[in-house]
């Protein structure tokens, strides 16, 4: 069940509870009237099926709540009504498959801030990569792939498409471009600080790598698995089911190539550092396709299932 707390200008109060009133999957309504100042108005509090609360939400900002009012929307952790359970049931569908819209685009419009805690953790993911990348180690590239926070701007890029509102994708765009250029090129002056200290070696870079040579040698493998990954981490997203995500992150050669390319830049090896752009670009394009298809069949599934539900009879 979603919590949702409204604050209503007082002529529209009747609007807005009519409208809660009539969908599907709503249990607990509150309305204690003057008790909102700024805005002033009208607090309104209700209880919400998952799988019911796109369409409510989608009713409210039709009727300007969003702009008059205000809509906030939470998680409820526990529940303990028989009411909340005939509610779950009346709704259309599972909440676990539902898609909150407004909810997605406004999470990952906050992963995709091109701000120095995004930059930060890009810059320390890819300078782990980089030792993991020179000393051939696994647990190191593994570590660097769960630490990157590029599949936020990415899941943002794939909802603005999917919504058809190609503005709300130049923000992730440029968190992804900034970013990775920011974090190549410290990493390209972290590894030169390496090999002025001796951690660092040419002989190291390219000498047998059977861990990690796959980070600048694409093949049909590495988008075939970026597709799957950009799959499981949008169903990850959109079903709030969070703990998949780290998989996702540790399954894509994004981080790791971006490494791959800042090192051997440092030491003039355009061969493995052109290779390494081509993995990064194809995992990164990869997940964009996987992530906008997987949107455009929930949305497809929902509107089916919302058609089917309009045209059942009344029992």
């Amino acid at each position: 069940m979603l919590h949702l707390r409204l604050i209503v200008p007082a002529d529209r109060t009747d609007d807005v509870v009519g409208t809660i009133e009539k969908t599907v999957g709503t249990a607990h309504l509150a309305v204690i009237p003057g008790a909102a100042r700024d805005p002033a108005g009208d607090l309104v509090l209700c209880d919400v099926a998952r799988e019911a609360g796109d369409g409510l939400i989608s009713e409210l900002c039709a009727l300007g709540l969003d702009r008059s009012g205000s809509i906030a929307l939470q998680d409820i952790g526990l529940s303990l009504s028989e009411r909340a359970e005939r509610a779950e049931e009346a709704a259309p569908g599972e909440g676990a498959d539902a898609v909150l819209w407004e909810q997605l685009q406004d999470g990952t419009r906050e992963e995709s801030t091109l701000g120095v805690t995004y930059v930060a953790f890009l810059t320390l993911a890819t300078m782990i990569a980089a030792c993991g990348v020179v000393l051939d180690n696994a647990i190191l590239i593994v570590g660097a792939m769960a630490v990157g926070p590029e599949f936020g701007p990415l899941a943002g890029i794939c909802t603005a498409l999917v919504r058809r509102r190609p503005r709300l994708a130049v923000r992730p765009l440029v968190a992804l471009l900034v970013g990775f250029a920011a974090a190549m090129a410290l990493t390209v002056l972290f590894s030169l600080g390496m090999d002025a200290a001796g951690l660092f070696t040419a002989d190291m870079l390219h000498g047998e790598r059977p861990n990690t040579g796959f980070v600048y040698a694409p093949d049909w493998f590495s988008f075939v698995v970026g597709l799957l990954a950009g799959a499981a981490g949008t169903l990850s997203l959109t079903s709030a089911k969070s703990g998949a995500l780290v998989g996702v992150a540790i399954s894509v050669t994004t981080v790791p190539a971006a490494a791959n390319a800042a090192v051997a830049l440092g030491y003039g090896d355009l061969g493995q550092t052109r290779g390494s752009i081509e993995q990064l670009l194809l995992n990164l394009l990869a997940i964009v396709v996987a992530g906008t298809l997987t949107l455009l069949a929930q949305k497809c599934f929902w509107a089916r299932k919302h058609r089917r539900t309009a045209a059942r009879p009344a029992s």
